[in-house]
């Protein structure tokens, strides 16, 4: 497909995934608020609490039913499609960009595996995260909201490890968001919304709605709610590639998402007291040693490489060698290192970082990056070095970027970024 053509599906499809994502969050966070603070002192007849507030030069009275207005209004408005045109957008935005295109960012670099399969392992993962989830929250440990928590906190810890293992960083990142996504959409279109529709028909009706339905969705419903800032993070994750570049990935997933659900637990909790505002500090300093764990584990391209690297060394010997003596031939009379390091961008980056693109991937530079002359490849050192330090660049190392040159590149940066 025409990359520019590409490009702007990939813009229109997130841009609209944008828009009512912000409007299902939004929802969801503008509920959890009102209903934490309900005034539930000496109510109304009928009335489980009410709200006064002011917001945009007005001022407004909310209340609360304890189950329904004695008579059920003509328009009664249902949340519903905010979460269904998230899902669907971001599904097509997974195959637009991860699947139209899996030998670039969901195929791990050097991986056999055909795109075929990794599609399957990838729509599989989606259906396997909602059947393992609904079974266990069907299960005794429905009974049990903070052992069922955990183990699902567990599971999607084990789903980020696997995926982690058979597909990129970024690809398994994304994935992960994915299976989440999937849940929370599940939890909307399968529990929630039929038990909102059993009310309304049992008050319609005048008999006693099953109490077992609003409970489940009850649950299902703080599900949402706690998985929503960790699924938005993977969301913008793509732009830090030391958190999925990092040989500890999974990890660092598991721990920002541990620490968004902190914060989220206080923020649930604020209204009634303050006994978990120890957990905002917690997840901030939890933040900074992910950032120095990160900074200082880098993998060291020198030691003993993993299989798939083994692979790669082994493919674009030939490659290397042609490299390194066309790199001595055209070094200055000082024999500088950035003649080299030049070299390899021109003969692994440029292709994509330029001003016209010759890769069929791209009509423009990814993320704007233009490293045709010297001054634009040292601007953008400190860049290249976290790409190519973390394995995230070249994109799938299609351009067989070896370890040799991605140590040669990172010296460079570190002695300065010289030209």
């Amino acid at each position: 497909m025409d990359p520019h053509i590409t490009e702007w599906l990939n813009l229109a499809i997130r841009w609209v995934h944008m828009i009512v994502g912000i409007a299902w969050i939004g929802a969801s966070f503008y509920f959890v608020w009102l209903e934490n603070n309900l005034n539930r002192v000496n109510p109304k007849t009928g009335l489980s609490g009410d709200l006064w507030a002011i917001h945009g030069g007005g001022i407004y009275h909310l209340e609360k039913y304890k189950l329904a207005p004695p008579q059920m209004p003509d328009n009664l408005h249902w949340f519903k499609w905010e979460a269904y045109f998230t899902w669907i957008t971001g599904v097509l935005l997974l195959a637009v960009v991860y699947y139209l295109n899996a030998n670039i960012y969901l195929i791990a670099p050097g991986s056999e595996m055909g795109v075929g399969t990794a599609i399957g392992i990838g729509v599989g993962s989606l259906i396997a995260g909602w059947v393992i989830y609904t079974l266990l929250c069907d299960s005794a440990l429905g009974k049990k909201p903070m052992l069922l928590g955990f183990v699902l906190f567990v599971c999607l810890v084990g789903a980020s490890y696997g995926l982690s293992q058979v597909f990129s960083g970024r690809g398994a990142y994304i994935h992960v968001g994915a299976i989440i996504g999937t849940i929370m959409v599940g939890n909307v279109f399968f529990v929630i919304m039929p038990a909102q529709r059993n009310l309304v028909k049992a008050i319609e009706e005048g008999t006693e709605p099953d109490p077992r339905l609003p409970a489940k969705g009850l649950l299902r419903s703080r599900h949402n709610n706690y998985l929503t800032l960790p699924v938005l993070f993977i969301m913008i994750s793509n732009h830090f590639p030391s958190t999925y570049g990092s040989e500890y990935n999974w990890l660092i997933l598991a721990g920002l998402a541990v620490f968004s659900i902190l914060v989220r637990h206080y923020f649930n909790t604020r209204h009634g007291s303050q006994k978990f505002a120890w957990a905002v500090p917690v997840a901030v300093l939890g933040m900074i040693s992910l950032a120095f764990v990160t900074s200082n584990k880098m993998p060291t391209f020198s030691e003993p490489a993993a299989p798939v690297a083994q692979q790669q060394e082994q493919a674009s010997a030939a490659a290397t060698a042609e490299t390194t003596q066309a790199a001595n031939e055209s070094t200055h009379a000082d024999n500088s290192i950035f003649s080299q390091v030049q070299k390899i961008m021109n003969d692994r980056c440029v292709e994509c970082h330029s001003a016209n693109p010759t890769s069929n991937m791209f009509a423009t530079a990814p993320a704007g990056v233009i490293l045709d002359t010297p001054e634009e490849i040292r601007v953008n050192a400190p860049r290249i070095q976290s790409q190519i330090q973390t394995r995230v660049m070249p994109l799938g190392n299609l351009t067989k970027m070896t370890d040799e040159e991605r140590d040669l590149v990172v010296k460079w940066v570190n002695e300065g970024a010289n030209i």
